[in-house]
């Protein structure tokens, strides 16, 4: 199975964990980090991963999370496709980034994009090519 992180998923562990909601999906993106490492789960990178990544302003988060780009079977650029799906997404409401992160992911073969964005997750029901859940959504569907 091929999943796509979004930025924000990357970044979860390193947001302020005092809030119980932010510490369980940190979790449980670490937690599918060790499933792609064994090999049971197949990672899905992009152009957008890699131009988001690199404006971190955070030296060792962005060297953390662009080591993930080796462990990926794939890595999308930038086509004509995923630009006009991008621009139908976007008029389902999404800002152009994340409609470029789900239009890669849908490029890349994934079954699921996994976010921590609230508004990316409110529009996920309007996305039909790829299930868009939070990481402990993906844990529980998949019986990891």
């Amino acid at each position: 199975m091929r999943v796509y992180l979004d930025n924000c998923c990357f970044n979860r562990p390193f947001d302020d964990q005092s809030k119980m909601r932010t510490r369980l999906e940190a979790e449980a993106k670490l937690h599918v980090q060790e499933r792609i490492r064994e090999g049971r789960l197949e990672l899905a990178w992009s152009y957008v991963l890699d131009y988001e990544n690199s404006v971190n302003p955070f030296e060792e988060r962005r060297n953390a999370i662009s080591k993930w780009r080796e462990a990926a079977v794939v890595d999308t650029e930038e086509t004509a496709e995923i630009l006009t799906r991008a621009r139908s997404l976007v008029r389902l409401g999404l800002k152009s980034k994340d409609a470029l992160h789900v239009s890669c992911a849908v490029q890349a073969g994934c079954s699921y994009f996994l976010t921590t964005d609230d508004g990316v997750l409110g529009k996920g029901s309007s996305i039909r090519e790829v299930r868009v859940v939070d990481p402990l959504t993906f844990i529980r569907e998949v019986n990891l």
